[in-house]
């Protein structure tokens, strides 16, 4: 779940790209053929993911948090602005 929420932002911030991914559980590194880069980090009930892109120079972040069933979102886009959302799983 933590890993497609990833995704999905990265897909949002990104637009459609096939990304290779290698790494462990804990600790990812993904890059796609757009010039993406990112990292995704996994602590407990926590992700981090931080990513840019060398061909525009831009970059983001993400972190997120479940408790139970209630997962907190937190970032900063590619143009700096910061943003939050809350998803639940049912």
């Amino acid at each position: 779940m933590k890993f497609l929420i990833a995704a999905l932002a990265f897909s949002v911030v990104s637009g459609p790209a096939f990304a290779a991914c290698y790494g462990t559980d804990t600790f990812s590194t993904c890059n796609d053929s757009s010039g993406n880069r990112y990292t995704i980090q996994r602590y407990g009930n926590t992700t981090y993911m931080k990513g840019n892109n060398y061909r525009t120079g831009s970059s983001w972040s993400q972190n997120s948090t479940t408790y139970g069933n209630t997962t907190f979102h937190n970032g900063r886009d590619a143009d700096g602005n910061s943003w939050r959302s809350t998803t639940y799983d049912w």
